[in-house]
């Protein structure tokens, strides 16, 4: 029973939850391990394409971040096993930025994750699942539903090759975040070759996957981040995968009974 994949009141997005509530929870119902992955701060010369500004932390909640998870690793030791952790952007032609955030801050933690929220297109960024409606301009600007698909799996292939230093982390977020308005842009994306080719390159690089379960709670998804095709192709390349509810509250840490036994030895 394990959840590698959970956020904090330093989300700037998320809820004001806390950290030892987040805790508390994950005793209460049986975890044994768990591992925060708050959102790496963005590149100082990166611009948010968020309305909000509020993709990822600033420098001085990591700070605080680092500290308090810490703390509660230390108080919590003897109960439940807490893992420092962070989820890394992804962000096409910011590499080196990335890296070097890493570089510096890597050494702190135990677990990390790496995910693709957002697109570049023609050298700009655009949020692929901020709502349904920033969504369907992605599709009219790429030309078609299908053309998104292959833009974000092209993307996340590139992640997957990406020099990121020492650092980089070596499971993969929520590799089926494309599909969460999918109640609103339905797409059958079987025998789509590009996922293949990403499943392979994700085994050959002996990395891991976010069993992500919060398309569950999405009311135009319905569905894990690993459902469906993906589900297939992970069976078949028995690619190694870590449950995580990407709760942004207390209240979301849920649906842990709906991932899907895997055999991947």
């Amino acid at each position: 029973m394990r959840d590698g994949h959970i956020h904090t009141q330093y989300c700037p997005h998320g809820s004001n939850d806390e950290i030892e509530d987040y805790i508390k929870r994950a005793i209460e119902i049986g975890l044994n391990e768990i591992t925060f992955t708050e959102h790496l701060p963005l590149p100082e010369d990166f611009k948010d394409p968020s309305p909000e500004n509020d993709s990822a932390m600033d420098i001085e909640s990591l700070h605080m971040y680092i500290d308090e998870v810490n703390k509660f690793k230390k108080k919590y030791k003897n109960k439940i096993k807490i893992n420092l952790g962070i989820e890394v952007d992804y962000l096409e032609g910011y590499e080196e930025q990335t890296k070097s955030m890493l570089d510096k801050y890597g050494k702190y933690f135990d677990d990390s994750i790496l995910s693709v929220h957002m697109l570049n297109i023609n050298d700009k960024y655009y949020i692929m699942d901020y709502n349904k409606y920033e969504f369907g301009n992605i599709i009219d600007i790429l030309g078609g539903l299908s053309s998104v698909y292959y833009k974000y799996y092209k993307t996340v292939k590139k992640a997957v090759s990406a020099d990121l230093g020492d650092y980089k982390p070596k499971r993969i977020g929520h590799l089926n975040l494309i599909r969460k308005f999918n109640k609103v842009y339905p797409y059958n994306y079987e025998n789509n070759i590009v996922l293949e080719e990403l499943l392979m390159l994700i085994k050959e690089n002996g990395y891991e996957l976010d069993y992500n379960v919060s398309g569950l709670l999405k009311e135009d998804c319905g569905e894990a981040y690993i459902s469906g095709e993906l589900l297939e192709l992970v069976k078949k390349y028995k690619i190694p995968v870590v449950p995580g509810s990407d709760a942004h509250s207390v209240n979301n840490m849920k649906n842990y009974d709906k991932i899907e036994c895997l055999i991947t030895e």
